[in-house]
């Protein structure tokens, strides 16, 4: 073999060794470079601690799928897949992804598959597409299906807040992409996370006796309904991830209080849906009722911690619809949809892991709030009402006789009222320098703590309606008159997962992508030049590079 073959033969031979020692490192180390400036291609790391505890694969269906999208849907639908494959690189076990469209699947197993998506929160969603002959109506199924051997779990991807622009629920959907897909997999892989109480003994959840936050929650959490007046000690509390007061219409004790204030003292979380006034709407027709101020003993409690349920109602323009009696059409009674102020409709959000990116929360018969001196406490509001707003105080006349007329707007003069807040920090105990309730040793007694609690002023914000025909509760969020599903049941879970761990994943729902959109004014202006640069350019860079490779040959071996 000639000299100058042995080297050809040596380089290759280097070469392959080099290839080879590549693939062994790849085998086992993986890493990932992310140069992207808002860090697209990064994790949380909690959501980096998800993957890790994942034991075996996970398979993803991308339902939102068609060739004929619109750029924004298609953009989103990319967009799901780099998630996926950025998934796939920090896990321990395989992630793998395809694509599967419900309308494809035969006629006799597409309704009950329709079904099982919208036990998931997946509902259809209606666009035009461009086809031959013009634009058509499709639908969507902007969502994903996450299963293991064992188990399926899904999540709706297409999120935003009203009013928003298309692009914006695009972008925050996408930004959003990471929280539903890592919160997906944690349920797969450590189903029933801790337990939560629900109080009762004071006609709380009279409603729907607990279905709405059972329904929401069910194989997240463990829900136990507890008689407070059971406790002996709060060690018969501390166990609990969360307490929930839904709804009270009886007084709390001071023995109770003693304990909820001493479980917040010991790290408790704890979440207080209350009224400020009391009112009967089965008796609003007529001359109608009076709505009057309503003490459930919590009072204290809840000023002590930074915040004041008023004794007053909201009414907002921006509000729902209450169904009542307009009249026979031949025997069959015929409901008809008032404007009803006092159910607010709540589309305007705190830039908040919990909030963020929700569409509208339903309030019926909510009550204003205020804050007050609280040291150490940092209050955050998270929803608001609109922009027409005003306040009814306590006695306050409800009446659907009142509706009847189209609201003034210049009678709501009022903007912006936090409906909900969440408080943080070194709580100060109510009992402080006070005698404690009898039977309580005061060396038990613990006068501060770190805790978290929230307060809504809605005692049925979380409690489901109820389906007018069968007379069974609806799925939290379902409205049975509106033929609207609500972003309650969502508020709900992201609220629990922010106070169970506030570092979790549900802080990657603070992450921001930018929007950079082409300015369409330099498109028409500068089109022709930017044509010729991306077009003409490499052609004659390449052209030259010939043109100097050929003259130096030439020139070397002539």
């Amino acid at each position: 073999m000639s000299r100058k073959k042995q080297h050809i033969v040596r380089n290759i031979g280097v070469l392959l060794v080099v290839l080879l020692i590549f693939l062994a490192f790849g085998a086992f180390l993986r890493f990932r470079i992310d140069l992207t400036e808002d860090r697209r291609y990064s994790l949380h790391p909690a959501t980096e601690e998800v993957l890790e505890e994942v034991q075996e694969p996970i398979h993803v269906e991308i339902l939102l799928v068609g060739d004929d999208l619109p750029a924004g849907m298609r953009r989103l639908q990319r967009s799901i897949e780099e998630t996926v494959r950025t998934f796939d690189a920090f896990s321990n076990q395989k992630i793998s992804f395809s694509y599967l469209d419900p309308l494809s699947l035969p006629e006799e197993d597409q309704e009950e598959f329709i079904l099982q998506l919208n036990d998931y929160g997946i509902n259809p969603t209606s666009l035009m597409v461009n086809q031959t002959g013009g634009q058509q109506t499709k639908l969507i199924f902007p969502g994903i299906l996450v299963y293991n051997e064992e188990f399926e779990t899904g999540a709706l991807i297409l999120k935003g807040e009203m009013g928003m622009g298309q692009e914006e629920i695009l972008n925050q959907s996408i930004e959003n992409l990471e929280f539903e897909l890592s919160n997906a997999i944690r349920k797969l892989s450590n189903p029933g996370s801790g337990a939560i109480a629900m109080v009762m003994g004071h006609g709380e959840m009279k409603e729907d006796d607990g279905y709405g936050l059972v329904e929401a929650l069910d194989g997240d959490f463990e829900l136990f309904k507890v008689p407070l007046e059971q406790a002996r000690t709060v060690e018969d509390l501390v166990n609990f991830e969360l307490i929930f007061i839904q709804g009270p219409q009886e007084s709390f004790t001071e023995r109770e209080v003693y304990l909820l204030d001493q479980y917040v003292m010991h790290g408790g979380k704890l979440v207080v849906l209350t009224d400020g006034v009391l009112v009967d709407v089965t008796q609003a027709g007529g001359e109608g009722t009076l709505a009057f101020p309503f003490e459930n003993g919590l009072e204290n409690l809840l000023f002590k911690y930074g915040i004041r349920v008023n004794k007053d109602l909201i009414q907002d323009l921006n509000f729902g619809y209450f169904p009542v009696m307009g009249g026979n059409f031949g025997n069959q009674e015929q409901l008809v949809p008032l404007p009803w102020p006092f159910y607010v409709q709540a589309s305007r959000m705190q830039d908040h892991p919990i909030t963020k990116g929700l569409d509208v929360v339903n309030f019926r018969f909510v009550s204003s709030l205020d804050t007050v001196m609280a040291q150490g406490i940092q209050k955050t509001p998270l929803l608001f009402s609109s922009d027409f707003t005003r306040i009814l105080p306590a006695p306050a006349r409800v009446a659907f006789r009142d509706m009847e007329m189209e609201p003034n707007v210049a009678d709501f003069p009022l903007r912006n009222l936090p409906l909900a807040y969440l408080l943080e920090g070194e709580f100060t105990s109510l009992y402080k320098n006070r005698f404690l309730p009898e039977g309580f040793d005061q060396a038990d007694f613990k006068e501060s703590g770190e805790g978290k609690v929230v307060v809504i002023g809605d005692g049925e914000v979380f409690q489901s309606q109820v389906d007018f025909q069968s007379g069974a509760p609806l799925n939290l969020g379902e409205d049975p008159f509106n033929q609207m599903v609500f972003a309650n049941r969502i508020f709900l879970r992201n609220l629990v997962q922010y106070l169970q761990n506030p570092d979790g994943i549900i802080a990657s729902r603070t992450r921001t992508f930018q929007i950079r959109p082409l300015n369409r004014v330099k498109i028409v202006e500068q089109k022709s030049f930017w044509q010729i640069l991306n077009v003409g350019l490499p052609v004659a860079l390449l052209l030259l590079l010939g043109t100097g490779v050929s003259f130096w040959r030439k020139k070397k071996y002539s």
